[in-house]
């Protein structure tokens, strides 16, 4: 009987082994994927930039293809709507930011 209970945790220990390892290797693959489609989207993306600002010059539209190219090195720039309100806390909601700066403003 005591043999029996072991040879039933061995095989239930490999068992269990054997799924984590297909788990994560179905993970891995899954990661793999949606890396996959994240890098294609980039350089489509790159694609229709390179191709607007390649229009803009051939159309002698200068202005628009160097504010193009300026806005692509710098990127997305993330905006802080944060400001400290007269007791020193940090007010994030767009209504408390609105108030203090017209305080401020006025003053």
């Amino acid at each position: 009987m005591q043999n029996c209970n072991k040879r039933n945790e061995e095989s239930k220990r490999k068992w269990l082994i054997k799924e984590r390892r297909e788990n994560k290797l179905q993970e891995y693959h899954h990661k793999r994927e949606a890396h996959k489609i994240i890098r294609n989207k980039k350089k489509l993306y790159i694609k229709n930039v390179i191709e607007s600002i390649e229009e803009e010059q051939k159309y002698n539209n200068m202005r628009k293809m160097y504010q193009t190219i300026n806005q692509f090195k710098k990127g997305s720039q993330h905006t802080l709507n944060m400001i400290r309100n007269k007791k020193g806390e940090l007010a994030m909601n767009t209504k408390e930011t609105a108030e203090i700066r017209k305080e401020y403003f006025d003053k």
